[in-house]
């Protein structure tokens, strides 16, 4: 018989769509939207943050939004990202929450920046986090932040972020979706990193998360799969982006280009077509809050 796993593994990510706009998001409207997505199908869901609310204030309402969600009644994981092990230990305990995200920056400036820890730091929480989601039957997700590039003029190459995947690796860190952070990916460099890093690590699951603008999304993710990936993050209309990278020309890749690049390759993603629709275009509503 064929197999029913789709070709492609998608995240949506309303989390990173919404963390950034300027007006909050009225807590029932992010219900209402993300209760939208849990009837598209998609593998997961980055459905909020447990951080603090005064570093990402529109996320503030997260545990309140997880509660109220119908995530029994669908296939799609949640997701949440965590800077700390506060953060963890709470997102470990909600029984509607899979997977525990964890930013992980190759850029000792970014990653100062955005959880306030050094590296040698983070790697330390990394472990606590590994033993926080398995005692709690979670998966850790590590997504390394600056994968593609460095703006701050630090050292950077594929073999330093090669280097940094090993050492995840040997953690025993399972899944790690490369972050074109402030949009600096190419075709050359992402399709030079997963062809690079898949073979090297199979027990590893790799995954895209890009940022790019309009005319150079379908250029990354044929780089990207070529060369070996199938699990891609992305937010519908292209939504959001870093708050904490003043990345203000790219945004999140978007969902629907994706799904078109699935379709033009006969590409398996088992999504409902109508239930993304409807979602497609309650996502226009996030950007007037």
């Amino acid at each position: 018989m064929p197999s029913t796993e789709p070709s492609l593994k998608l995240i949506e990510c309303p989390r990173d769509a919404m963390q950034g706009l300027p007006g909050f998001v009225p807590t029932d409207q992010k219900i209402q939207y993300l209760s939208e997505l849990l009837k598209v199908g998609f593998d997961t869901i980055d459905a909020g943050s447990l951080v603090s609310p005064k570093v990402i204030p529109q996320m503030r309402d997260t545990p309140a939004v997880l509660e109220a969600l119908p995530w029994q009644e669908s296939s799609s994981k949640l997701l949440v990202i965590i800077a700390n092990e506060r953060g963890a230990q709470r997102a470990a305990e909600l029984p509607m929450v899979r997977y525990l995200g964890y930013p992980f920056s190759v850029s000792e400036i970014f990653q100062k920046r955005n959880t306030n820890k050094t590296i040698a730091e983070s790697r330390i929480l990394v472990r606590k986090l590994l033993d926080i989601a398995g005692n709690h039957q979670k998966e850790l997700v590590v997504y390394v932040s600056m994968g593609f590039g460095n703006p701050y003029r630090e050292p950077w190459s594929a073999d330093i972020v090669l280097r940094f995947c090993e050492k995840l690796a040997d953690m025993g860190v399972r899944i790690i979706s490369l972050s074109d952070t402030i949009g600096t990916s190419n075709p050359d460099s992402i399709k030079h990193l997963f062809e690079r890093l898949v073979p090297a690590f199979p027990q590893i699951e790799f995954g895209a998360h890009l940022h790019t603008t309009p005319q150079s999304w379908r250029e990354k993710v044929e780089a990207a799969f070529a060369a070996g990936c199938r699990r891609f993050d992305g937010a519908i209309q292209g939504l959001g982006g870093c708050p904490m990278a003043d990345d203000d020309l790219v945004g999140n890749m978007p969902t629907e280009k994706l799904l078109r690049f699935a379709q033009e390759h006969n590409l398996a993603l088992g999504l409902d077509e109508k239930a993304f629709e409807s979602a497609y275009q309650q996502a226009a509503l996030l950007t007037s809050a």
